[in-house]
């Protein structure tokens, strides 16, 4: 079991805390993705001093490498990867979705073969899954549910959801309770509000201690969170799922999202793009950056920033040298940290949409053409005030 409350609230945007074993986490928050145990090119301490009380793992990447069993005889997850604080687990969901081909999906579960050799057949029911993060000893367990490609007719998005509520009933059967644990349900229907509010429907009579917004057409982003969160109890934490540049984590806060994971900051560190505290990137690639002394970011205390300089670490990614990678994914970790703490800040102080409209005022004239992408049609329900 699980305890959350939120403890603020300025406007809709929420302020909570969230207890589990392995420490108290602050809401809105971000979970640096460590898919295989590992946020890539960080050390766990290093990931830690950037603010982070919490990151990702999966089942699906764990149990083909290196092996759910070997994790268990080492301890868990936590002791495994040298991480002591909170750990959630997606189901493999996701990544089975992906496979194509190589896998198969009915009411019992899925049989997939391994994207790394192509041969070896896995079983993953709901049951598996939920056993799985058990084993890992995941804080938060997230149920197995079927993830589609979108946008897809009306009859296979509920078929779908229909099946993902099922599976969700029979993982909340398999989860074993226990203090500072617990499991989430994710609530599916596409972009068709009957069906997500039916799907919200069916999962809330299921006790689960927090529910994530799964299968979201990043078309509808806005307008799928404005329309699910009523649905969803006062006391259970929001979270939204893969989702994750600055504006969206911003954005969703506005409309009641309490927590968030994104492979970008690790992924984009590792293809030379900075994330800026005002939303928008720098290309520590491009010829400019040959001969720049500044800092990524005036004013960030990560060492990429306090340390070096620009042009250092383009030369890095000129020579591929690995450092770069490990610098400039620390600098976008702890900028995603900062953006969260400045976020829990402007709740606290009540004063969250002014934080916003400044925040999409900022990424505009300081980034207009990333900006004028960003703002696609389903993005003027949060851009009225910028």
């Amino acid at each position: 079991m699980l305890h959350f409350e939120v403890t603020k609230k300025s406007g809709k945007a929420r302020r909570g805390l969230l207890k589990t074993a392995h420490g108290d986490i602050e809401t809105p928050v971000f979970m640096p993705v460590g898919t295989d145990g590992t946020v890539k090119a960080m050390r766990p301490e290093d990931v830690a001093s950037t603010g982070a009380k919490i990151i990702l793992g999966n089942v699906y990447h764990l149990m083909l490498q290196p092996g759910i069993d070997l994790v268990e005889e080492m301890g868990g997850l936590h002791k495994f990867m040298n991480w002591d604080k909170a750990i959630l687990t997606d189901s493999g969901g996701f990544q089975v979705m992906s496979l194509g081909p190589l896998r198969e999906i009915d009411e019992h579960g899925v049989k997939f073969r391994s994207h790394l050799d192509n041969n070896t057949i896995y079983d993953l029911t709901p049951e598996k899954s939920i056993e799985i993060q058990h084993k890992l000893d995941s804080n938060i367990t997230m149920t197995l549910d079927e993830c589609l490609e979108l946008p897809a007719p009306k009859e296979v998005i509920e078929k779908s959801m229909l099946m993902s509520v099922r599976w969700a009933e029979r993982s909340y059967k398999t989860f074993i309770d226990r203090p500072g644990y617990g499991i989430f349900g994710i609530l599916q229907g596409g972009d068709d509000w009957t069906l997500r509010e039916e799907c919200c429907r069916l999962m809330s009579d299921i006790p689960f201690d927090g529910y994530a917004l799964g299968g979201v057409w990043l078309n509808v982003l806005f307008e799928t969170i404005d329309f699910t969160t009523p649905f969803i109890q006062e006391n259970k934490p929001r979270y939204l799922m893969g989702i994750g540049i600055p504006a969206d984590i911003v954005g969703a806060v506005l409309h009641g999202i309490d927590m968030f994971d994104c492979v970008l900051p690790s992924r984009y560190g590792r293809t030379a793009q900075a994330f800026l505290k005002h939303g928008g990137t720098l290309n520590l690639r491009k010829g400019s950056m040959k001969d720049d002394p500044r800092p990524i970011e005036e004013g960030c205390p990560c060492p990429a920033c306090t340390k070096y300089s620009r042009a250092f670490i383009h030369s890095l990614f000129k020579e591929n040298e690995i450092l770069a990678a490990m610098l400039l994914t620390w600098h976008n970790i702890q900028m995603y940290q900062d953006l969260m703490k400045n976020i829990r800040q402007a709740i606290d102080n009540g004063t969250y949409e002014d934080f916003a409209t400044e925040f999409f005022a900022g990424f505009e004239r300081n980034s207009p053409a990333e900006y004028a992408k960003f703002k696609s049609p389903n993005r003027t329900i949060i851009l009225k005030k910028s």
